[in-house]
């Protein structure tokens, strides 16, 4: 991964804290751990978007590496959508675009990362406000994972509760020891309208299996926003 990010930061950068349009994030981490994260951050995390309209954030890949594990593991994925980075190609583009699921009261994330060679990966999913803790990330083909939220001074964390699949009613959780690893996935402000976006899949016997970090910078809201 509204309202207007120039509203809300203009309010936040004056006043200390933002006309909220969507709360649901900060719903989620409480009002202390909320207000210790940047004005930046909370900003972006406020935006809530109206009929089409979407947030876009440009930027390329910084850093990527992966285990032998890891790259097996990337590949599999291609199953459900790929969903982690298939290649370790840096200084490439990278792209994101935020729009709102109004169906499901969350929100489509669609990730966009160049190669050196061939077309470039798409990575589709679907934030939703759901579950026992309160935020789900739909990958596709009924897999998911459930995420709970923490922060600090600089940045937002996204960390996995557990996955689970599903179809209609019937979910199954996945045991932790049958799942890839703890992934984390921060949002970590630079200042000057540019952040970090870091993912980091960890397994508990086999160590880290992969790292990703992309540096974006904010760009206009599409029209359609309010």
């Amino acid at each position: 991964m509204a309202q207007p990010i120039e509203s809300i930061a203009a309010g936040e950068g004056r006043a200390g804290e933002a006309a909220l349009v969507d709360l649901r994030f900060r719903t989620l981490l409480g009002a202390g751990a909320w207000a210790v994260l940047p004005a930046a951050v909370r900003a972006r995390f406020s935006k809530r978007l109206a009929g089409g309209a979407a947030v876009t954030y440009v930027g390329e890949v910084a850093e990527c590496r992966m285990s032998r594990l890891g790259w097996l593991l990337a590949q599999f994925g291609r199953l459900i959508g790929a969903p982690l980075p298939l290649g370790c190609d840096i200084g490439v583009p990278a792209v994101v675009s935020v729009t709102e699921d109004a169906a499901r009261g969350g929100q489509f994330w669609t990730r966009l990362y160049g190669r050196i060679r061939g077309f470039p990966q798409v990575i589709h999913s679907s934030k939703r406000f759901a579950g026992c803790t309160g935020l789900e990330e739909y990958l596709g083909f009924g897999c998911g994972i459930a995420l709970r939220v923490s922060a600090d001074e600089s940045a937002l964390h996204f960390h996995s509760d557990h996955y689970f699949v599903g179809a209609g009613r019937l979910r199954l959780r996945i045991p932790a020891w049958l799942g890839p690893g703890r992934l984390t996935i921060s949002h970590e402000d630079r200042g000057d309208g540019r952040f970090a976006f870091r993912l980091l899949l960890c397994h508990p016997l086999f160590g880290e299996l992969i790292r990703q970090t992309c540096l974006f910078r904010d760009q206009p809201l599409q029209p359609g926003g309010r």
